[in-house]
C-alpha cells in the first residue's frame, strides 16, 4: 500500500474524496509534486493535514476502516523484514543484509505515513506487533525464520504480492492525470523491489534458481506451491482481445510480456493467512 493506491482504495467508498480535495488544488499539486529530496517525516504531516482539510473530524467509517487496513498491511511486511534481519544467523553476510535493511526502512516509512493520515483525521492509529502476525502463513513456511531460502520466499511472494495489488488500482486514477503519474513511478520503484528479491533468489545464497527471472513467468514461477495464489491469472496470454502467441512468441513470453493485476479481494485473502 502507499498513498496513490490508498487513494484510489478510499475513492471507492467516498466517490467524491477528490471533490473534497479540489477547492485546495494548491496544497495537492505541492504534495504530489514531492521529489525524492523530501524528508520522509515531512509527508506524514502533510497527508494528515490533507486529510483533516477534506474530512475534519467527520471523516466516514469506511474511508477510517480504509486507512486502517493499509497500515495492517504496512506493519505485516515491515516486522516480517524486521524479524528476519534481526535474527541471528539467518541471513548471509554481504549485500544482502543491505537490501533486506532498505526494504524495510522503507515499509516503515509508509507506515508513518498512514498513521500521520489517520491521526491528521483526529483518528487513533492501529497498532501492531510482530506478535500479532503469523509469519509462517499458517504453517505453510514453518522455517521462514531459519532457514534463508524459505525467508526470500516468502519475501517474494509478499512483494510480488503487493506489486500485482497496487497495479490493480491505476485504472482508478485515469481521471486524475496528477496522481496517477505519481502511482506509475512509485509503482516502478516498488516492481524493481520485487525484482532484486527474486535476483537475490537467484544468488547461491538464495538457493541458486537459475530459471527464476527478475519478472513473472506464467502461472507460479516461484517454485513455491503454497504461494499460487499471489500468481493467479498470471498465465493469461489474451492482451486486449489479442492472443500473444498468435503473433509468433512462445506461451513464456506472452506470460511475461504484460503484469496482471489482483484484486483487493485476492489481496486480502493472501494477507489474512499471516494475521493472527
Amino acid at each position: 500500500m502507499n498513498i496513490v493506491n490508498l487513494l484510489s482504495e478510499i475513492e471507492k467508498v467516498d466517490a467524491d474524496i477528490y471533490e473534497r480535495l479540489s477547492p485546495r488544488r494548491a496544497a495537492m499539486k505541492q504534495f504530489y509534486g514531492f521529489g525524492a529530496k523530501i524528508a520522509a517525516a515531512a509527508i506524514p504531516l502533510s497527508l494528515g493535514s490533507m486529510f483533516n482539510k477534506a474530512y475534519g473530524q467527520s471523516a466516514p467509517v469506511a474511508v477510517e476502516n480504509v486507512l486502517h487496513f493499509a497500515l495492517t498491511l504496512e506493519y505485516l511486511e515491515y516486522f516480517f523484514y524486521k524479524t528476519g534481519s534481526a535474527t541471528n544467523g539467518l541471513i548471509p553476510a554481504g549485500p544482502g543484509v543491505g537490501a533486506i535493511e532498505t526494504i524495510r526502512e522503507h515499509e516503515w516509512q509508509h507506515a508513518n505515513l498512514l498513521k500521520g493520515a489517520i491521526s491528521g483525521m483526529g483518528k487513533k492509529p492501529v497498532v501492531f506487533t510482530a506478535s500479532d502476525f503469523d509469519f509462517t502463513a499458517k504453517g505453510n513456511f514453518p522455517t521462514v525464520f531459519s532457514d534463508y531460502k524459505t525467508f526470500l520466499a516468502v519475501a517474494q511472494a509478499l512483494e510480488d504480492t503487493g506489486v500485482r495489488a497496487y497495479k490493480g488500482q491505476a485504472g482508478n486514477l485515469m481521471s486524475s492525470p496528477g496522481v496517477l503519474q505519481t502511482a506509475l513511478q512509485i509503482h516502478s520503484v516498488e516492481a524493481r523491489h520485487a525484482s532484486h528479491i527474486r535476483q537475490m533468489r537467484r544468488a547461491p545464497a538464495g538457493g541458486g534458481l537459475t530459471a527464476l527471472k527478475p519478472w513473472i513467468t506464467g502461472a507460479n514461477d516461484s517454485g513455491v506451491p503454497q504461494v499460487d495464489a499471489v500468481y493467479k491469472g498470471e498465465e493469461n496470454i489474451t492482451q486486449g482481445g489479442v492472443n500473444i502467441r498468435n503473433l509468433g512468441y512462445s506461451e513464456k513470453v506472452a506470460t511475461e510480456a504484460f503484469d496482471e493485476t489482483l484484486s483487493m479481494a485476492d489481496v486480502n485473502a493472501i494477507a489474512s493467512l499471516f494475521i493472527k
